[in-house]
């Protein structure tokens, strides 16, 4: 697609991948809303960047339908969901508390789920839509510790597939990213390395595989630092 007739709905674009992502879509002359449930922190990186603000929390279902309506209603022909909202916690399986595993699939699973759902019935009726599922190489490959985090992330892989299946003949574009550790405040105080990927690097990937012509689609890339210490 022409990045310029992108319409994108970007999932916790205040901060880290969602906001360097949305910056240069946006940069590249499309429109571009974003979400977070941080209203003040929200307002300022939408102003940053001219994009539109809607606070909202993806892991309730009514947040996350108004998220789609408000986004459909201000870009009538809404055409891409960056679906990245997501948060880990971490810690050994006999240390892992169920209230630990809810809480990060009512964002990365379930909120994913209910943004994509609303935001493919409008894609079905134009017959033509992106979505972009931004999972992880924990969703590839567990790690000791984490139990919530990559399940999460495994089961966003699954979902990707069905939809894929299930969206490619409305002329949908189903695809997925896999970074590995991408220096953002998710993963503030890791002692990460000058040399490990930043969120600009996701960016640029993401919004390379968008700007493929219509009639192909990369269907998942991973990303990883090329020499990292």
């Amino acid at each position: 697609m022409k990045i310029d007739s992108a319409r994108a709905l970007v999932t916790g674009g205040s901060s880290g991948i969602g906001f360097a992502t949305a910056k240069l879509l946006a940069s590249g002359g499309a429109k571009v809303a974003i979400c977070g449930r941080d209203r003040a922190k929200l307002e300022r990186a939408a102003g940053e960047i001219g994009a539109l603000a809607i606070p909202a929390d993806v892991s309730r279902e009514a947040d996350a339908i108004r998220l789609v309506e408000q986004t459909i209603a201000r870009f009538d022909d809404y055409n891409v969901l960056i679906n990245n909202a997501g948060f880990g916690t971490f810690a050994p399986l006999l240390e892992t508390s169920l209230d630990d595993m809810r809480r990060v699939y009512e964002t990365n699973v379930f909120g994913a789920m209910i943004v994509a759902r609303e935001s493919a019935r409008h894609f079905v009726k134009r017959q033509y839509g992106n979505i972009v599922n931004v999972d992880s190489s924990a969703g590839v490959r567990g790690f000791a510790g984490g139990t919530a985090y990559s399940s999460s992330k495994f089961a966003l892989r699954g979902l990707t597939e069905c939809w894929r299946a299930e969206l490619r003949k409305f002329n949908i574009r189903v695809m997925q990213i896999n970074p590995s550790e991408v220096q953002t405040e998710f993963f503030q105080g890791r002692g990460f390395s000058p040399r490990k990927l930043v969120a600009d690097d996701i960016a640029q990937a993401i919004v390379g595989m968008l700007s493929l012509e219509d009639r192909g689609f990369v269907t998942e890339i991973a990303v990883w630092a090329t020499n990292p210490d």
